[in-house]
């Protein structure tokens, strides 16, 4: 007779479609509870499994220990382990991205390529009810639809989560009636990160404070999921009626549908468009000509019609870019943007990051990247007064060519930045500064 978890997995497998019985599925091993769970009732379920650990020696001998425990834990159940070793500190540098999102997309990218070399049907993850609430959370404080506010998907592409309804609890009851051994990472402890503040801090106290709150947190959440079902079908109906292959019916969206700027951003983010570009295309519905650039993409108005057009040579390339600085901008160059506490902010000699005083947000401003021109002034930080940006150039000894490629940040007409040069004095960091955003020029498109 099959353990209770298993059998919750194996419905789960079924009722979701997410695996086949007969073809080989990659299973994610950090050695952890959650894991070591995962991959042994899958096991015992018969699936094809290929146990996969990642090593990125962010915590010295613990690091080592848990290769050594995944390694001996799939030799124990027969099973091939394949284990890769990341380099977090490079990778970060290169892509201006914080501890957390490093791991997370190394780890992805391997398992993907893992997928390919065993022709595998899916990557299974090990995430589970917990996790789902935490991410719920996570996304409802960032500001999320009902997309993201339903937290995890049973199946995102080839990745799978057949545990995502079981609680912490009734994982540890199976290794404890499996005796299986499984390590901790003694980061989980920590409250660095926004998850595990989450987990360590807010979320007990809510148990304590409603004794109940993970029972009714996990229906709120199978409904948000049920409900986002029928948003996506609402949505997607609705792209086929004012959708043609490359056009879309601006105007019509605009006049008839109840929130047009909410279609819009879901016709368009796969385009690389956010809310602000959308905001604009909404204003320009009756201004031909008006052209709204993502990274690879350049909306047109055009008679009321909205058309999708791949950049290329024919595309006349814009000296302005209305952007939202509230998230990562990809165009026309990339900057990483956090929103962090003043606890997190840390003098950096580097003209490639800004830290802005949260507040420059406030009252809906116009945020601009453009080309900087002739009579442009700043008022430099730890100055007095303004300062052309040609003498600023001057000073910094810039080559005409290099003069050429700059971008400026502009909020209201103010310049804040010379991008990767010089920072301004607005909206710098103050003794009442409750949070920051730390912008990082990533790479100069």
């Amino acid at each position: 007779m099959k353990d209770p978890l298993e059998q919750i997995i194996s419905k789960n497998i079924k009722l979701q479609s997410l695996l086949k019985a007969d073809d080989c599925v990659i299973v994610a091993l950090s050695g952890g509870a959650d894991s070591v769970a995962l991959l042994s009732a899958l096991s015992s379920l018969e699936y094809k499994c290929v146990a996969a650990h990642c090593n990125f020696h962010l915590r010295g001998d613990e690091s080592n220990r848990d290769e050594v425990h995944a390694a001996n834990l799939a030799k124990s159940y027969g099973l091939k382990i394949e284990v890769k070793h990341f380099d977090v500190a490079l990778y970060e540098k290169e892509h201006g991205v914080s501890t957390e999102m490093a791991c997370r997309e190394l780890r992805y990218e391997w398992f993907e390529k893992l997928r390919v070399k065993y022709d595998a049907q899916a990557i299974a993850v090990a995430h589970h009810r917990d996790d789902d609430v935490e991410t719920m959370f996570l996304n409802l404080l960032r500001g999320s639809g009902i997309a993201g506010v339903s937290a995890m998907k049973w199946k995102n592409g080839y990745v799978v989560r057949p545990m995502l309804n079981v609680s912490r609890a009734e994982i540890e009851t199976y290794l404890q009636d499996k005796r299986l051994k499984y390590v901790i990472d003694s980061t989980n402890a920590e409250v660095e990160y926004k998850r595990n503040r989450l987990r360590n801090i807010v979320i007990p106290a809510l148990r304590e404070a409603f004794p109940e709150s993970d029972d009714m947190l996990a229906k709120s959440l199978r409904y948000l999921k049920e409900n986002n079902k029928i948003y996506q079908k609402t949505i997607a109906d609705a792209i086929a009626l004012y959708r043609y292959e490359n056009e879309i019916d601006l105007l019509r969206i605009v006049s008839e549908y109840p929130s047009p700027s909410t279609l819009l951003c879901e016709m368009l983010v796969q385009y690389g468009f956010n809310e602000t570009h959308v905001e604009g295309m909404i204003r320009a519905v009756n201004e031909s000509g008006r052209k709204f650039y993502s990274r690879q993409w350049c909306a047109l108005v055009n008679r009321g019609k909205l058309i999708m057009l791949q950049q290329n040579e024919d595309i006349v390339e814009s000296d302005e870019y209305e952007i939202d600085l509230s998230q990562n901008v990809h165009y026309p160059i990339t900057l990483r943007v956090e929103n962090i506490g003043v606890e997190e902010f840390k003098v950096e000699r580097d003209g490639s990051v800004i830290y802005l005083d949260e507040s420059v947000l406030n009252n809906s401003p116009r945020i601009v990247l453009r080309r900087w021109r002739e009579g442009d002034r700043i008022a430099p930080f730890g100055l007095n007064g303004t300062k052309k940006l040609s003498d600023v150039f001057s000073d910094a000894k810039l080559s005409i060519a290099q003069k050429k490629q700059l971008w400026v940040l502009e909020r209201d007409g103010e310049i804040l930045w010379i991008v990767g040069v010089r920072a301004s004095r607005y909206f710098a960091k103050t003794s009442s500064t409750k949070r920051i955003l730390r912008v990082k020029l990533v790479e100069n498109l």
